[in-house]
């Protein structure tokens, strides 16, 4: 069977792997459609090796088969992958923090033991069964591709509560700002206002409920209660505890490569909480699927083009060339 890996400097290859088998407290799962993450893009733009469990790890499938001991899942289902639920016996866990679990992390992270070796980019895959939720029946198929980037949106706001009457600013609009910022109006914050240098992205920011959208730079006048930091990129870390007021709070959701310079006077004279917000917990995708499935949470004005297998190459070297080409970018494994 052939893989869609990310092998080297701007190489995404197909590769030639093992057909999977369903195996003990495993499930094997036709894919439907994989999403192309800025992790992935981020894989592709480096030199260093790319965990190939996490090279595709946004999708959705069709169960074909299910091992021995799985009672939860039947061939037929409709799933996502997520991260596993927290095991109860790792010491996080058995001090009360199960929102910490070393173990679901490892699996969130693929660095778990029984971690597939390779993602979504492939007609098929076998991974543990605890880390698989039913689709929600009234979900479609790229809705379904998109809920793990929806339910890190999740998280985040989940972390980081807005208030009715709090002013949210969401720095960076690709993917999961737009997500985070549905998030946000979802919990009811009072504003939100997105902060994004590409004009397309702003347009759509407003068409999803942000009551503003400026360039960065843009001076913001009002007290900000809360920064959502998605832009991930260094120099924003400090812009997002510029923002926010006295007092406020700064969620730090985008992975930034390499170091940030920071003013701590900045931040200690603010007094200001910087929360981060690292993927999700199991339970969270059910309760994302639920948001999308009332409407509060849009994701089909995310979805840009959907490619085949072949074709995965050339959209990750677009989007590695210009990041705002797309916003959300999905590989049909069929094709």
């Amino acid at each position: 069977m052939k893989a869609g890996l990310v092998t080297g400097l701007r190489r995404f290859e197909l590769v030639d792997v093992p057909e999977p088998e369903p195996g003990p407290g495993r499930a094997l799962v036709d894919v439907t459609l994989c999403g192309i993450c800025g992790t992935d893009v981020h894989g592709y733009l480096s030199s260093d090796p790319y965990n190939p469990a996490i090279c595709g790890h946004e999708w959705t499938g069709v169960v074909r088969a299910v091992g021995p001991g799985v009672t939860h899942l039947d061939e037929g289902d409709r799933v996502v992958a997520a991260v596993a639920p927290a095991c109860g016996s790792c010491p996080a866990c058995l001090a009360g923090q199960s929102a910490w679990c070393q173990t679901a992390l490892l699996t969130a992270i693929g660095r778990d033991v029984h971690a597939p070796p390779h993602g979504g980019f492939a007609p098929h895959i076998s991974l543990g069964a605890s880390r698989l939720v039913r689709v929600h029946d009234l979900l479609s198929d790229v809705q379904a591709a998109m809920v793990e980037p929806a339910t890190v949106a999740f998280h985040a706001a989940r972390r980081t509560p807005p208030t009715l009457a709090s002013r949210v600013v969401v720095q960076g609009c690709g993917p999961i700002g737009l997500l985070v910022l549905q998030c946000a109006k979802a919990a009811g914050a009072g504003q939100v206002v997105a902060v994004e240098p590409h004009e397309h992205r702003r347009r759509l920011a407003l068409a999803l409920g942000a009551d503003e959208a400026v360039e960065p730079g843009v001076p913001i006048d009002e007290p900000v209660d809360l920064v959502f930091e998605c832009a991930g990129v260094p120099a924003t870390v400090q812009r997002a505890v510029d923002l926010v007021r006295r007092g406020g709070t700064v969620n730090l959701v985008g992975l930034a490569s390499g170091s940030a310079s920071i003013s701590p006077g900045a931040w200690l004279l603010k007094e200001v909480t910087v929360v981060a917000s690292l993927a999700y917990r199991h339970e969270e995708f059910a309760l994302t699927m639920g948001l999308v499935a009332d409407g509060r949470l849009r994701l089909d004005p995310l979805h840009d083009q959907t490619v085949g297998l072949e074709d995965a190459a050339g959209a990750f070297a677009r989007l590695a060339d210009d990041p705002s080409s797309a916003v959300k970018v999905l590989v049909d494994p069929r094709r």
